[in-house]
């Protein structure tokens, strides 16, 4: 079998030059691509591609990028991700993924790790929660599906732009995937400014520390957006890198945001507050909200404990890890235990009432997040480092190989009990 060339880029390997394994999903066996040469037409891939390319051209997904505040509605956004997230699933007849969260939507879609990161986190600190709590779904589930991705080779070639999709997977910056990325635009996450001003009637003072506050959260947006993936990992050394990136674009953007955020919410008087808090219940209930503060809570906590076991047959029967990479394994997987964890003691414990605290509340998060992927990361580079790059080519599979199976094997099962997404999604369709 031919080795696979992988380069070490600050440490961590990512796919690079002339050559790059890939799954073939009729055989499951790692093979391998000149990146400069046309792939070998396959019937699979071709069909993959053009079902991914589909969803992602509909008309269905450029309205909503086009239509003024579509984006702002928490379920667009859910009905959104899991339609790109299950594109080449759904060609396949797979079913949902198991990477889901809870509110319909996917963390990974494709090769974009927190697609919509900043309406996530933006909507839940100005509006509470119960309007929209897709923050909090993000999680050890997500961890677990950077190191073995639901997708494949075949799968990944499909979020590509067309014009790219006869080579070896780049660019995702370039693909349709793009404005899930974030925006750059005037119109960003959650700040209506009209229904702000309408609602508590600033004074000068007031008036000029909200414009500082918009200017701030456009800064924001755009640093998120920047920091968009621009290759497709295949490996999960580079998945990791990739999640540490968008994290720290997001802590940098709570940074940005955080001193006009106070500033103007200490610039209103109780009644302004009042105000604001009751603009805010009106959204939820715009927005058909269904969930709690305290549910919140709860689910946040429930999303960390039921930890995802690790397929331990399939590494065993195909990487073959000798005692020392055992050794190594044996850490990783507790680095991933210590994460979930990590993350269940992050969730929030009180109800925070204002926007200010709720976004101090989503710097912690992002703060546990960050620790747990550096932490698993570090490990992660142990293991992989050791391995032989047929063993790192057969490792790199395992996720693929796993998700392709109609049933989870004895090593594999699933986070916790997951509600049905089709409602969301038909509830996306019926707003075009």
């Amino acid at each position: 079998m031919n080795a696979r060339t992988v380069s070490h880029a600050a440490g961590r390997p990512s796919v690079h030059g002339n050559r790059a394994a890939i799954v073939n999903r009729s055989v499951g066996h790692p093979t391998t691509l000149n990146a400069h040469q046309n792939i070998t037409p396959g019937t699979n891939r071709h069909a993959t591609s053009a079902a991914v390319h589909r969803t992602l051209n509909s008309r269905s997904f450029t309205h909503a990028f086009s239509k003024a505040g579509a984006l702002h509605n928490p379920h667009t956004r859910a009905g959104l991700t899991a339609r790109a997230a299950k594109a080449g699933w759904n060609h396949h007849g797979r079913g949902n993924g198991w990477w889901r969260h809870n509110n319909g939507g996917y963390g990974w879609v494709g090769p974009v790790f927190w697609p919509f990161a900043y309406y996530d986190m933006y909507d839940y600190a100005l509006w509470g929660g119960g309007y929209d709590d897709s923050f909090w779904d993000y999680g050890y589930g997500d961890i677990y599906a950077g190191l073995f991705s639901p997708y494949d080779y075949d799968d990944l070639n499909g979020y590509q732009s067309p014009a790219s999709s006869g080579a070896a997977p780049s660019s995702a910056a370039a693909s349709p995937l793009t404005p899930m990325c974030g925006s750059d635009s005037e119109d960003i996450a959650g700040l209506p400014l009209d229904q702000v001003q309408q609602a508590i009637q600033p004074n000068a003072e007031q008036q000029a520390a909200l414009d500082d506050l918009a200017k701030a959260s456009q800064k924001a947006a755009q640093d998120i957006k920047a920091a968009c993936p621009t290759d497709i990992a295949l490996t999960a050394p580079a998945r990791f890198d990739a999640m540490q990136k968008r994290i720290e674009a997001m802590i940098a953007a709570v940074a940005t945001v955080q001193p006009a955020l106070e500033k103007f919410f200490d610039l209103l008087s109780d009644e302004q507050k009042a105000r604001l808090t009751a603009l805010g219940e009106n959204q939820k209930k715009a927005h058909q909200a269904t969930t709690t503060a305290n549910s919140l809570i709860q689910s946040c906590s429930a999303v960390q404990s039921g930890v995802t076991a690790w397929p331990t047959d399939q590494i065993e029967q195909t990487v073959k890890p000798t005692d020392a990479q055992r050794a190594s394994l044996t850490a990783l997987q507790n680095a991933a235990t210590k994460a979930a964890d990590t993350l269940k003691a992050s969730c929030p414990t009180d109800n925070e009432l204002t926007p200010p605290a709720r976004l101090a509340a989503v710097g912690t998060r992002l703060d546990a997040m960050l620790q747990v992927v550096k932490t698993v990361s570090s490990a992660l580079d142990d293991f992989y480092g050791s391995l032989t790059d047929e063993q790192k080519a057969n490792f790199d599979a395992i996720g693929p190989q796993l998700t392709a199976q109609p049933n989870q094997p004895s090593g594999s099962q699933t986070h916790h009990r997951r509600r049905g997404v089709g409602g969301i999604v038909r509830r996306f369709m019926r707003e075009f």
